[in-house]
């Protein structure tokens, strides 16, 4: 299967689609079957204690397995996570971006699982690592 969607046309449909949101995330790179995401950390990602939020978290996750979903399938904008399961490992420091990489396990007609990991910008041990699965609306 190939890309449907290059990085260029990802970034115009987020954008156009999201864009509430176009400039919390950066794509940085998409291959098939893989997206590699940037989250811009500001103060609105903090929770006390000086960390990025589970919700900012979550968030980058689910951005980026839709993304990779996107890639794959084409401009479908009502493909939804159905399922989300999150592993926090490690607290993210808040002076660095955090990135997401995405890695489609299966992309079937009806539904797409993944996993991604996310790590703070230059650290090697990931901070989060997420299960994801994605229904996809059949053709019209």
């Amino acid at each position: 299967m190939t890309l449907r969607m290059d990085a260029a046309e990802l970034r115009g449909f987020l954008a156009e689609q999201f864009p509430q949101v176009k400039d919390d995330f950066v794509l940085e790179d998409v291959a098939e079957g893989r997206a590699r995401l940037r989250m811009r950390i500001g103060e609105r990602n903090l929770r006390p204690g000086g960390t990025v939020s589970g919700p900012s978290i979550f968030a980058l996750a689910d951005v980026a397995m839709y993304v990779a979903v996107l890639a794959m399938i084409g401009p479908r904008a009502l493909a939804v996570t159905t399922n989300c399961a999150i592993d926090f490992m490690r607290k993210p420091g808040a002076d660095a971006d955090l990135i997401a990489e995405a890695c489609l396990l299966k992309l079937g007609r009806s539904l797409a699982v993944g996993d991604v990991m996310i790590r703070s910008d230059g650290a090697e041990a990931p901070v989060a690592r997420a299960s994801l699965t994605y229904s996809i609306p059949p053709d019209r």
